[in-house]
């Protein structure tokens, strides 16, 4: 199940116990999807968590470090799909981690409206693509460009998808934060908490991760911003706290 293909390989994701299988010809796995898997609030022991936009499942099986709960993944690309899927088997996570192949417009339907305990979305970050980027590389331009879903689309979902009092965790673009906390307002997820991300001290920010509840009482938190690289260009002890320290929850 976990055989490669084509330009794959096997890489560690941060837990030298956890692989994942990646290639350079479709959308790979970064420094979001990793922020987004430890900033997301997550039922310990039981519950049902659902990945939006799973891409190759990086964020499903980081879950599965913080969470004994069933988790969902749903991604539209077969490719994509395909790997996580494989990358689920080659860690032994079946019992835990399900993967399925369809357009997250469909999930309500599918799992039920208010099924869900907790909810991450890694969605595409840009809402228009021009047609030679994607004859270049489709897998890249549907990962990175709002073509099978709009940034509503992925809120009103997610909405519908988790219960009463249930959470909402998404990694994105500064740019869009006023889009963001107008389509959750309007869906009923009421903003939590929201973090920003620096690449360096100085810069402006180029990521944000923000949470929500399902029906919650006004009540946002800024949490303390992250900065990605010191002076040296390496990793800061804030992100490497985050990727190897304790959750803190």
């Amino acid at each position: 199940m976990s055989d490669l293909m084509q330009d794959e390989r096997i890489d560690f994701l941060v837990h030298e116990d956890l692989k994942i299988i990646q290639s350079p010809s479709v959308f790979s796995f970064s420094l979001d999807a990793v922020l987004l898997s430890r900033f997301a609030w997550v039922p310990i022991q039981k519950g049902k968590i659902i990945d939006l936009c799973s891409g190759n499942g990086a964020v499903a099986l980081l879950l599965s470090k913080r969470s004994k709960a069933k988790i969902t993944g749903v991604e539209i690309q077969e490719r994509l799909h395909s790997m996580a899927t494989r990358s689920v088997a080659l860690n032994h996570l079946e019992e835990q981690i399900q993967m399925d192949l369809a357009d997250i417009k469909d999930a309500p339907a599918t799992y039920g409206y208010g099924a869900f305990d907790a909810l991450t979305c890694n969605p595409p970050y840009f809402p228009s693509v021009h047609e030679e980027d994607f004859n270049q590389n489709e897998h890249l331009a549907i990962a990175r460009h709002e073509i099978h879903c709009s940034l509503e689309d992925v809120i009103r979902v997610s909405s519908q998808l988790v219960k009463q009092g249930g959470k909402v965790a998404m990694v994105h673009r500064p740019n869009r934060l006023m889009e963001i906390l107008a389509y959750m307002r309007e869906y009923k997820l009421e903003p939590k908490k929201l973090q920003l991300i620096y690449p360096k001290v100085g810069s402006e920010a180029n990521m944000l991760l923000i949470e929500g509840m399902k029906n919650g009482k006004p009540d946002l938190h800024i949490l303390p911003p992250i900065t990605v690289y010191g002076e040296d260009g390496q990793y800061t002890e804030q992100l490497k706290r985050m990727f190897y320290g304790e959750d803190g929850e």
